[in-house]
């Protein structure tokens, strides 16, 4: 199994055009609440938690692991991007694809400004230097057009749908230096 070790984590802040990618705070919180209780953005995540579990369950920093981003924009939190072990769960084919899984989560209000696509592809150049060759996974439902844009702008290449959680799946691979 591919894992962040603390020889690369947590790594200096990642700087885009717009962006900061880095590890999470305190300070993270309350938007990762917001992310997790916000019906849009759970719309193809089984929809919202709420927000009262969310406000006891989640720690005072959240997503405190190696592979967890918070992404700022302005010292703002609009997001967060993951790159996560694969549930080892999943069909031996699909983990042979890729051990790391990419996932990303932003607020409503910073859709449609190419956020998503600055902050993952920093995360993916961040990995490929971390993890020389090493391939990444991304799962999203079909009826997300944004997402499925977003994989194939990012360089996703499709390896299968499949259907579960009573949605098409997609699943899609990509590899350094494409």
């Amino acid at each position: 199994m591919t894992v962040l070790g603390s020889d690369v984590w947590p790594p200096d802040p990642i700087r885009t055009e717009r962006l900061v990618l880095r590890e999470s705070e305190a300070r993270d919180r309350a938007a990762v609440i917001e992310l997790d209780a916000s019906p849009e953005v759970g719309t193809y995540l089984g929809g919202p938690r709420p927000r009262a579990d969310l406000e006891r369950l989640v720690p005072e920093v959240p997503g405190r692991r190696p592979g967890f981003f918070a992404v700022e924009l302005d010292g703002a939190t609009i997001g967060t991007v993951q790159l996560d072990p694969q549930d080892p769960e999943r069909p031996a084919d699909r983990l042979a694809a890729g051990e790391t899984e990419l996932g990303y989560l932003f607020l409503p209000e910073a859709w449609g400004h190419g956020y998503a696509f600055e902050a993952c592809a920093a995360a993916l150049d961040w990995f490929s230097g971390v993890l020389p060759g090493e391939p990444v996974v991304l799962y999203t439902q079909t009826a997300n057009v944004r997402s499925m844009r977003l994989a194939a702008k990012l360089g996703f290449t499709e390896q299968e749908r499949f259907e579960a959680y009573g949605a098409e799946q997609w699943f899609g691979v990509w590899s350094p230096g494409r």
